[in-house]
């Protein structure tokens, strides 16, 4: 199942293509993968050993089922600091919400989490608030997608506005917008 969890994580092929591959279901295949990173990553005792820099963020995983459909995603940026690297995945939680990611951070070891240097996120504040109370000595920081995303939408925003005040009709080739 290496082949499986690195085409999927790695060569970033669907769940879908694998199972066709190996002439399989989808859910075997799934589940297959699932198990298999659980047991590299998850179990991996020492996997939380020299982190110095997290990103935390929220993914919408539509087929959680009943509930909330969002995960809280940890990773482990200080490869990507030190050039070292790529970010890889800490830990994967169900919900978002301050609640969760102080629970997180309360299940770590205090070595953990005295080594927390730099926490990057969205502009959550329930990430930034657990980050403050919980990792006070760790600065918090708005990750790179969201600094460039954010004045980005505020930008098409305005444009959106000021283009039916300035030519009375929504954008079209060559409008000065």
């Amino acid at each position: 199942m290496l082949w499986a969890l690195k085409s999927v994580v790695i060569d970033r092929m669907s769940i879908a293509r694998v199972a066709a591959a190996l002439a399989s279901s989808w859910h075997t295949v799934n589940d297959a993968v699932l198990a298999t990173g659980r047991d590299l990553l998850i179990e991996d005792p020492h996997r939380f050993d020299g982190v110095a820099v997290i990103g935390v963020d929220e993914h919408c995983w539509r087929h959680t089922g009943r509930g909330s459909h969002y995960v809280t995603v940890v990773i482990d940026l200080t490869p990507v600091r030190a050039g070292t690297g790529p970010a890889r995945l800490l830990d994967k939680v169900p919900g978002r919400s301050k609640a969760v990611f102080t629970t997180w951070i309360d299940a770590q070891n205090e070595d953990f989490r005295n080594g927390i240097e730099v926490v990057a996120m969205d502009g959550f504040t329930g990430f930034k608030t657990a980050t403050a109370e919980e990792l006070p000595d760790a600065v918090a920081v708005m990750d790179p997608f969201h600094v460039v995303a954010l004045p980005g939408d505020a930008l098409d925003q305005t444009r959106q506005r000021v283009q039916p005040e300035t030519t009375g009709h929504r954008g079209r080739t060559g409008d000065p917008l």
